[in-house]
């Protein structure tokens, strides 16, 4: 029996598993996702995974000037940064709701910094 003011442990540790399921299924879902960064009004293009694995490049042959290798690397860079940033908006948008629900997990537990 639970005394009053205290969690209910059986229930707080089958909140956190269930959190844990949906964590790992979340995971799984990025790592297939794919996002897609452009630069140069999509003259590249890098195509990865919401969890960050680069999965593809692609150059419009207009921009590979052999006399001009650093723009081309300089959009690239670019397009990686894009993607980067669409991956980690996904993530934040699929985990965000699963990190808040850890804390109140947690906090339930009165732990500090949780």
């Amino acid at each position: 029996m639970v005394q009053p003011g205290q969690p209910d442990m059986a229930m707080i540790l089958q909140q956190a598993q269930k959190m844990q399921e949906q964590l790992v299924a979340a995971q799984a879902e990025l790592a297939e996702t794919e996002v897609t960064g452009q630069a140069g009004n999509g003259l590249v293009q890098v195509t990865m995974t919401a969890s960050g694995e680069v999965r593809a490049v692609r150059i419009d042959p207009k921009v590979a000037d052999p006399d001009d290798v650093e723009t081309l690397q300089d959009l690239v860079v670019g397009a990686i940064h894009d993607a980067t940033g669409a991956a980690q908006r996904m993530q934040a948008e699929k985990m965000g709701p699963l990190a808040g629900g850890l804390g109140d997990v947690a906090g339930g537990l009165g732990l500090p910094g949780a």
